[in-house]
């Protein structure tokens, strides 16, 4: 895939610098919920990781023990820095919305009982839910691009089972992610054998 590079855009290995200074970017851009940020960051705007990377990646910081945003900046930075870029990424993650989390708890308790401020956290609700749809619509694009029918049905069933029939993730993941995982087998295989 050929695209034009962006002028801020960072091209090749990035240094322990620029892997703090990004996931800096990305640790001010929202407050618990930075996936889409960091997804822009490492696909589209620096073109560290592609999308089936990006995607791959992150699934294996789910499986991980922690937050995933946290996870993918530690893997990400031991990826291309070892030790040293791990920590690069995650001190740039998480230092300045620590701190700002804790400037905002002490301007809460001193005004979080008005007005204002609940309908201020519940406008950034709002626009957490729809980073997150937004997010999952593209990391799900290329699976459903490639594979239309199996793709869809699978999100239908873990739709439905979670949201509908209210089952634990974990029995969802049980028994929906063998399936996908045998029809990305099959549909790998068949991409191999053309």
């Amino acid at each position: 895939m050929t695209r034009e590079l962006q002028s801020n855009e960072v091209v090749g290995r990035p240094t322990t610098a620029a892997l703090f200074l990004s996931f800096l970017g990305v640790g001010l851009s929202g407050f618990g919920g930075v996936l889409p940020f960091a997804r822009r960051m490492l696909v589209e705007k620096r073109g560290w990781l592609t999308t089936t990377e990006f995607n791959e990646t992150l699934a294996l910081c789910q499986a991980l023990p922690g937050p995933n945003i946290v996870n993918v900046a530690v893997v990400v930075g031991a990826r291309f820095a070892g030790l040293g870029g791990s920590a690069a990424a995650f001190l740039g993650l998480m230092g300045a919305p620590v701190a700002i989390v804790l400037a905002l708890a002490a301007i809460y308790d001193r005004y979080g009982e008005t007005g204002p401020a609940a309908h201020f956290i519940a406008g950034l609700g709002a626009a957490a839910c729809g980073l997150v749809a937004a997010t999952a619509f593209k990391m799900a694009y290329p699976f459903v691009r490639q594979r239309a029918a199996a793709s869809l049905i699978l999100i239908g069933l873990t739709f439905v089972a979670i949201v509908g029939l209210q089952i634990s993730l974990v029995w969802v993941v049980l028994v929906l992610g063998p399936i996908g995982f045998a029809l990305a087998w099959r549909g790998a295989a068949k991409a191999a054998a053309q």
